[in-house]
């Protein structure tokens, strides 16, 4: 082990913009909460982990479908993969992702992967069809085998940021990032 110490190296000041109408992830936290990881600043085992606190609304026309996305720069670093809300319609309810991530390979190009995994809270998530859980669901995501995200390179400056994206383009259909911090666990 090195280092030996834990350190919040982002957090967002600010309550973030709302977004809904999207299908497409984009990002969902305020630029100033965007960090940029120095060149080599990855090694193998190190480990960070990504928080979000979010009111996310959703509309019964269809049982919708959320992903979660950490970003380096543009590559899709790790995934929640799509996850399902229950068939109630909800207007900014409370939701919390924490996500941790290891890093499993680092280099140039696309040598570099993360592996992880996470927990998603609200009531407003399913595995399946249903209405809401009385007391709220904790899902573990992905909801799949943990596998590498997309290979990105180490060796240069990298930005780490958050996105989301929608099944389904609707007003009603949205998030908004209440907190947001990364921690660097090493």
């Amino acid at each position: 082990m090195t280092g030996g110490y834990s350190a919040v190296i982002a957090a967002q000041q600010a309550s973030a913009t709302a977004k809904n109408t999207w299908t497409t992830a984009v990002t969902v936290i305020n630029p100033q909460a965007l960090v940029t990881l120095p060149s080599n600043y990855l090694y193998l085992g190190k480990q960070l982990r990504v928080t979000a606190v979010m009111g996310v609304s959703n509309v019964i026309t269809a049982q919708n479908q959320f992903t979660f996305q950490v970003m380096m720069g543009s590559i899709v670093a790790w995934s929640s993969g799509a996850i399902a809300c229950n068939t109630a319609a909800h207007t900014l309810l409370p939701a919390r992702l924490v996500v941790n991530l290891r890093v499993n390979t680092i280099g140039s190009g696309t040598s570099a992967h993360f592996i992880g995994s996470g927990q998603l809270s609200g009531i407003m998530w399913t595995y399946a069809a249903g209405a809401d859980a009385a007391t709220g669901a904790c899902l573990l995501v992905p909801i799949t085998t943990p596998a590498e995200g997309t290979g990105f390179d180490s060796t240069i400056a990298n930005i780490l940021d958050f996105w989301v994206g929608c099944q389904t383009s609707n007003a009603g259909n949205g998030v908004t990032v209440y907190e947001y911090y990364v921690e660097d666990l090493n």
